[in-house]
């Protein structure tokens, strides 16, 4: 039977807050398919698989700058994994870099018709030019991508596009992020301090193409009309202080749950073309309204409207401010979600499809 190997250029399970190490680490958890992973060390390892660690030692050091390979030391720990007569599905997420120095790798030891390269990209937009995109997808097998918005971009931009494709959406703990009671709102709101009758969240790294700038512009213009609202602003800080907006910075993700079940809407202004969005199904899950940018695949997350406010101009700030006036107006509601739609139970599932279908095309 193939073997599966996860070359992860993090060490998992991973310590800090990251999406696709998250989906993985809830993954290795549960029933899962991967046989190895080649990382460097982590405080932990997952119990049910076998490691081939990366270290960070002197000799390795120098052989990356005299080879001007900065990935020879997974390659080394992936050939002693590698045997031949042996079939493997090799598993890369969002490293570009390491491909090249696999594929010399697999040709030179005649050993590429043994594996099968699987690429998750959890970005949206094509990465490579046209011309310079072409080694790359005739070398992988399949690229796994976060929506069917993503495949049509790729599609329509590309003029050869020679491996499969497929979809796997992102999925989050439904045991952690989930609706709670009236009641149960009231009571997180008390604990937390909120005292205002709404409540918005907003929750991201503090980068521009995030929009925390332009959210707290457009916040400026509601809170003129609405004062008896609340903003909270989760994962950045600001000199200067807000009318309305209280700026919680970091909070440890295990904590994020009840802030979102104790908010009536989430703000999600990405400007720029967001895979997928954690954090806005999070939200999702937890009951918030959400108010988001018709970027990437955002739209596609949020069924084209019927999850969730859509702004299709995000760089205009009167779509926000009109947007947001509505919800505070008419307290728009939609449909709850399943519990299973963009769940690590759907994702987990979904992996474990995608790694059977991997198999068949290996022949085994």
């Amino acid at each position: 039977m193939a073997k599966v190997i996860l070359i992860s250029q993090l060490p998992l399970p991973y310590p800090k807050i990251g999406s696709w190490t998250t989906l993985y680490q809830n993954y290795l958890n549960s029933d899962h398919a991967i046989d190895y992973i080649i990382c460097e060390q982590s405080d932990e390892q997952f119990q049910n698989v076998e490691y081939g660690i990366v270290s960070q030692t002197l000799t390795l050091k120098l052989k990356k700058k005299y080879q001007k390979n900065n990935y020879i030391g997974y390659i080394e720990a992936l050939e002693k994994i590698v045997v031949s007569g042996e079939k493997y599905i090799i598993q890369i997420v969002d490293n570009f870099g390491i491909i090249k120095p696999l594929q010399e790798f697999l040709e030179s030891k005649g050993k590429r018709t043994q594996c099968y390269i699987q690429f998750f990209y959890h970005g949206f937009a094509p990465f490579y030019g046209n011309f310079e995109s072409r080694s790359f997808y005739e070398f992988i097998d399949e690229m796994v991508l976060l929506t069917h918005d993503s495949y049509k971009a790729h599609k329509n931009y590309y003029t050869i596009l020679p491996c499969r494709f497929s979809v796997l959406h992102n999925g989050i703990d439904e045991n952690k992020f989930f609706k709670v009671s009236t009641e149960q709102k009231q009571k997180l709101r008390e604990k937390l301090g909120l005292t205002s009758k709404t409540v918005f969240i907003w929750c991201s790294q503090d980068r521009p193409k995030k929009g925390l700038d332009l959210i707290l512009d457009v916040w400026n213009r509601i809170y003129e009309k609405h004062t008896d609202c609340t903003l909270l602003v989760i994962g950045a800080k600001r000199d200067k202080t807000f009318a309305g907006v209280s700026f919680l910075g970091k909070i440890p993700n295990d904590e994020l749950p009840q802030y979102y079940q104790a908010a009536d809407a989430y703000l999600f202004p990405t400007l720029w073309h967001e895979g997928f969005g954690l954090s806005l199904i999070e939200a999702l899950h937890c009951g918030c309204y959400s108010i988001a940018s018709a970027l990437g695949g955002v739209p596609e997350v949020l069924q084209y409207g019927n999850l969730g406010r859509l702004i299709e101009n995000p760089h205009f700030i009167a779509e926000w401010v009109d947007a947001i006036d509505e919800f505070l107006l008419e307290k728009e509601e939609y449909p709850s979600l399943s519990e299973e739609l963009y769940s690590k139970t759907a994702w987990n599932k979904g992996m474990n499809e995608r790694i059977a279908e991997a198999k068949k095309s290996l022949g085994r």
